[in-house]
């Protein structure tokens, strides 16, 4: 599943081809066919995101509100747009750009009241200006379950997914298994600074990067990382490698239905 800076970087992506303009909206899929029909012809005029929501505004109160869930995917490409196949739930096109959407958990048409109901229920995400990283710390502060599980609870920080949560306790050096009642508040706050600098990263380069400069293939004289989700790290999807900074074995553990990346030696209890 994407994580949040695939999203804002979506919203950019959105803005950069559409906003402003007229767009050709249609739902070759049909399962979006009457919404598509209702803003065909209209302006796009902003996108925003929230976590791992995407919502597109097409004017008064309609706001396309998309969740790729683990299987959708978009695509952007250049005018003139090739004929679409039948598994695009929603296509936009201009006199110069076309986006697909494919198989999203959800694609839908809401009001202002709808989306905002949305925004009630998720956590702040470290890349909204609106985001305040206390509300997140008081849930946490008070959970007794662990760290690792509180940064993919999405009602409590939006945005976070597995490789940031793998990444960003292993850059502040915090067991996995710790319990959020045992986080102290300046603990927080570095989690949380950090997460905002990584993720906005995220956004400008379209993937995710995490190991400082000390610690690059070039740095350190070691093969770049090969792997589909791109981008150096520390531990995520490295179980059984040796850590960059020790040299002892990541392990890995399921935790919550989801792998666990962590060293044991740089991230004691």
């Amino acid at each position: 599943m994407p994580e949040g800076h695939t999203i804002h970087r979506l919203a950019e992506d959105y803005e950069a081809r559409f906003a402003g303009g007229i767009a050709q909206v249609t739902s070759p899929q049909g399962k979006f066919a009457d919404a598509a029909a209702l803003l065909d012809g209209t302006e796009l005029d902003s996108a925003d995101a929230h976590g791992k929501h995407l919502f597109l505004h097409f004017g008064a109160e309609d706001w396309i509100h998309i969740h790729l869930g683990l299987f959708g995917k978009v695509t952007f490409g250049d005018a003139p747009a090739p004929p679409p196949t039948d598994t695009v739930r929603l296509r936009l096109a201009n006199p110069t750009a076309y986006v697909d959407l494919r198989g999203p958990t959800t694609c839908a048409l809401i009001t202002d009241d709808e989306k905002q109901a949305i925004h009630d229920r998720l956590g702040p995400d470290p890349l909204r200006p609106d985001a305040d990283p206390s509300t997140a710390y008081h849930r946490i502060a008070r959970s007794r379950t662990t760290i690792a599980a509180l940064l993919m609870d999405q009602k409590i920080i939006a945005g976070v997914g597995n490789v940031y949560r793998a990444e960003v306790l292993f850059r502040h050096g915090i067991d996995p298994y710790r319990t959020g009642k045992d986080l102290t508040r300046a603990e927080w706050d570095a989690i949380w600074t950090d997460l905002v600098d990584l993720m906005r990263e995220g956004v400008r380069n379209n993937r995710i990067d995490t190991v400082r400069p000390e610690h690059t293939p070039e740095a350190m004289a070691r093969p770049p990382r090969v792997d589909d989700h791109g981008g150096e790290v520390y531990v995520y999807r490295r179980a059984h490698l040796p850590c960059h900074i020790c040299g002892d074995e990541i392990r890995t553990a399921d935790l919550a239905a989801r792998n666990l990346f962590w060293c044991p030696r740089c991230q004691q209890p």
